[in-house]
């Protein structure tokens, strides 16, 4: 980093606010850079005690158990991102005439004159998946890369870092977006938008426009998903490089200046000569981990942003024959007595279980949690007829069963009437029972987890450990 970035910073005051990861990466980096930083964070808890004294020992100030008060002199807030806009640290900012950023914002703002590019995704599911998928396509193409900000190591840290990269692939969700106004991205897609968060953006347009943030400043390609309209027009609203182009995706036979799957084959005709008669294979679903519809739609987001940076088609199959999903998405878990049992526990909101249960058939369902405000009618009405049964659990399972009543009321449901970690076992006994050889047990209980669970992961842990029960029982 050259010395005008440096001197940017130093004598700074800087209030950042959150004592989580992404806000201990920016107060030590910001430090570091001779910025004076004071850390605010609502809790005082013996972990937060403790974080605090290391990072008061390497020069930043923190203040515990008061999260609403503007530091005097304070010069620019860098807030964690889940911290609402309407926090009241944030009204005494703007009342102070002071802005408030991210540490996305901070990344991009420390970035040096060589400084790796970045193809970035966003979407309301899919967005770790995709992302991880570029980076294992980059890296199959020989090329320094890291996948970073909304996933694995906080990105001002990989900026800051020793390690040199040609791209980094990244992951950006809304709320990062709304506190990043100065990015630009090289290239970007947005897979796909459905309601969430809507407590936090206050409305599904605040929402969708922060989303569509991540295309400002495109300088090649800004992908879009062809069967949802609403990424289209995003681009179309977006203010690009010249030059830049829409490319969209499809999972069936794809127009020029399009990705899509012809005869099980995922092609291009984005970046290939004469884009209006020819196509370039890329790979075969079949290299798809796992090619479930919603995961060929994730696959070729990922080709299209790895072939606006210049990626060959080998690469693009290669880098998808390697990659491996993380646990708890559509994870397969066992077959116990001819029947499939598939942890899908990130399916933590309607639009990714209703992408999880389109992959599937026909399927013992087990849902429920907290619902985090959504309405279950549509997912029920298209999934439907795939449901062999239902078993719910969970706090907010009612709304589940009474969308089922109204649009299924054929199906079985079996309602637990549990919140404890201990109801696991016992849905997946229930639905051992209404399973028949050849049918899908799927956890994808679009929604939260945090009424039974500290996390999506130890729910999904949770079921795992019921499957292996049932199959030692049955042994």
């Amino acid at each position: 980093m050259g010395s005008r970035q440096v001197t940017a910073w130093h004598g700074k005051n800087i209030t950042v606010a959150g004592l989580g990861v992404s806000g201990i990466s920016a107060a030590r980096a910001l430090a570091g850079l001779g910025a004076v930083v004071t850390v605010v964070d609502g809790g005082d808890s013996e972990g937060h005690r403790a974080r605090a004294a290391e990072l008061e020992a390497a020069g930043v100030r923190v203040r515990l158990a008061d999260a609403q008060t503007l530091p005097e002199g304070t010069e620019l807030v860098v807030t964690s991102p889940g911290w609402k806009p309407d926090s009241p640290l944030f009204a005494a900012a703007a009342a102070a005439g002071v802005d408030v950023v991210g540490d996305v914002e901070i990344a991009w703002l420390l970035r040096g004159p060589d400084a790796a590019p970045w193809l970035a995704i966003t979407g309301t599911n899919g967005k770790t998946t995709t992302t991880q998928m570029l980076a294992s396509i980059l890296k199959a193409a020989g090329l320094r890369t890291a996948a970073v900000g909304n996933i694995g190591t906080p990105i001002i840290d990989v900026v800051l870092g020793e390690e040199q990269y040609d791209v980094l692939a990244v992951e950006l969700s809304s709320y990062q977006l709304h506190w990043a106004p100065s990015v630009r991205p090289h290239s970007a897609a947005v897979l796909n938008l459905a309601p969430d968060h809507l407590d936090w953006h206050g409305s599904m347009e605040a929402y969708a426009a922060d989303k569509g943030r991540i295309y400002e400043g495109n300088t090649v390609a800004c992908v879009y998903n062809a069967s949802d309209k609403a990424t289209e027009d995003l681009v179309v609203e977006a203010d690009v490089e010249e030059g830049c182009r829409a490319i969209g995706f499809t999972l069936g036979a794809p127009g020029p200046s399009m990705f899509g799957v012809v005869d099980g084959i995922l092609v291009d005709r984005a970046f290939v000569d004469n884009r209006h008669k020819n196509a370039q294979e890329l790979a075969e679903v079949a290299d798809v981990n796992p090619p479930a519809p919603h995961n060929i739609a994730n696959a070729l987001a990922a080709a299209a942003l790895a072939r606006a940076f210049g990626v060959p088609p080998r690469a693009v199959r290669d880098g998808l024959r390697d990659f491996r999903p993380d646990a708890h998405r559509v994870s397969h878990v066992d077959e116990v007595g001819g029947v499939t049992y598939v942890d899908d526990s990130k399916a933590t909101n309607t639009h990714a279980a209703e992408a999880s249960l389109a992959a599937f058939e026909p399927v013992v369902w087990i849902a429920g949690g907290l619902a985090k405000g959504a309405t279950f009618d549509e997912l029920v009405q298209k999934a439907a007829k795939r449901l062999r049964g239902v078993v719910l659990i969970g706090a907010d399972r009612a709304l589940i069963a009474e969308a089922l009543a109204r649009h299924a009321p054929q199906v079985p449901v079996v309602d637990l009437g549990r919140t404890d970690t201990g109801a696991m076992l016992a849905a997946v006994r229930e639905a051992a029972r209404l399973a028949e050889p050849g049918d899908t047990v799927l956890l994808a209980p679009a929604c939260a987890s945090m009424d039974m669970f500290t996390n999506y992961g130890k729910r999904g842990d949770a079921f795992a450990d019921a499957v292996r029960e049932l199959a030692a029982e049955r042994a």
